[in-house]
């Protein structure tokens, strides 16, 4: 009955955007080794089972998370062409892209918390 288990709440799915991030990020990252992923203009339902970080070599979408249990979480987040983006594990959501997308992405398999409950 501890009041700070809101660590596990669905209204902590937040994408994080990075902007523009240097080379030396990317480098270190290793994006340029990462599978490629693409899609035309359009709206794709979506939802992430792993959290996933992705690099946008082009592109504009706006994500529009279905969490309704919060309205802090129904926020549209938008990103693009040079963003370095992190999808947290567990979102539901709806990519609208306007400019189609061309990707690098990894699915992180080791998450910090070390649950033995995979589903």
């Amino acid at each position: 009955m501890a009041a700070e288990s809101t660590s596990d709440s669905s209204s902590n799915l937040r994408i994080i955007v990075q902007k523009n991030p240097s080379e030396s990020i990317l480098s270190e990252l290793g994006i340029k080794s990462w599978p490629k992923w693409g899609c035309p203009p359009g709206k794709y339902q979506l939802k992430f089972d792993a959290q996933q970080t992705c690099y946008l070599l082009r592109g504009k979408v706006k994500v529009h998370p279905k969490n309704n249990s919060s309205s802090s979480s129904s926020e549209v987040v938008e990103f693009g062409a040079g963003d370095l983006v992190i999808i947290p594990k567990g979102l539901s959501c709806t990519w609208d892209v306007s400019v189609a997308v061309d990707k690098h992405y990894k699915f992180d398999s080791t998450s910090p918390t070390s649950s033995s409950s995979s589903s």
